[in-house]
């Protein structure tokens, strides 16, 4: 269907073009190397799959590599998100090779505000690290954030300083500023997601930390490893 999202696994499983998130996941979830991407119109995909993930995967705007994957993409990640700084905005990050040694994170919701949940992946293999929810009412930006507060701390407990990505810019910027900017309202309804971000930017302001937060780089990278498919 016109303006519907189609998802094009050049490398995984079963490569192909798929309507479904949940069917890109599974050839690609815990595959070394994967190389997938998502597509505003099947037509899109269609000629992205017979290109080739050479001229569509890991490209930035100006068109130079700008990702990769296999054994060594970690370690070559580190060093060009080095200039990126721990709580790096798009505007400033460098984009380069994903560091699969990290932490995605990501919400899901079933309207906005409504209920609300979040979970942290290992990005190499998309093993699920942490799961809240569902928060009986909230917003997705409330959820992106908390998100990576818990992600943050769960690090910090492991003695970790793991990279983590977020796909959410409004999150990244409470995060630097350590309080949040919502309209939603404190009620009974909203008492607990309250409770939960007060408690996360009471966090940020008595601990430091030394992750870099990334912006995760859908255009280029395809979903993030965290998406809940709920498109």
């Amino acid at each position: 269907m016109a303006g519907s999202k189609h998802y094009v696994v050049w490398v995984g499983r079963k490569p192909g073009v798929y309507s479904v998130w949940a069917e890109c996941q599974k050839q690609t979830n815990g595959f070394e190397g994967a190389k997938f991407k998502s597509f505003e119109s099947k037509a899109a995909a269609d000629s992205a799959f017979r290109d080739g993930w050479e001229k569509h995967w890991g490209k930035s705007s100006g068109g130079s590599k700008a990702a990769g994957s296999g054994a060594g993409a970690g370690a070559s990640a580190s060093n060009r998100f080095r200039s990126a700084g721990r709580t790096s905005s798009a505007a400033t990050q460098e984009v380069g090779e994903i560091d699969y040694d990290s932490i995605s994170v990501d919400v899901g919701t079933r309207g906005n505000p409504g209920p609300v949940e979040y979970k942290g992946v290992d990005t190499r293999t998309g093993e699920v690290l942490f799961s809240v929810g569902p928060i009986p009412m909230g917003t997705n930006n409330l959820g992106e954030f908390l998100a990576i507060v818990h992600a943050l701390r769960y690090t910090q407990e492991r003695g970790s300083t793991s990279t983590i990505y977020s796909d959410s810019m409004n999150a990244m910027k409470w995060l630097r500023e350590k309080k949040v900017a919502t309209t939603l309202v404190r009620n009974a309804s909203t008492a607990e997601i309250w409770r939960l971000v007060d408690e996360a930017e009471a966090w940020l302001r008595t601990n430091r930390y030394d992750n870099k937060v990334l912006k995760w780089q859908t255009k280029l990278w395809g979903e993030i490893k965290a998406d809940y498919g709920r498109k």
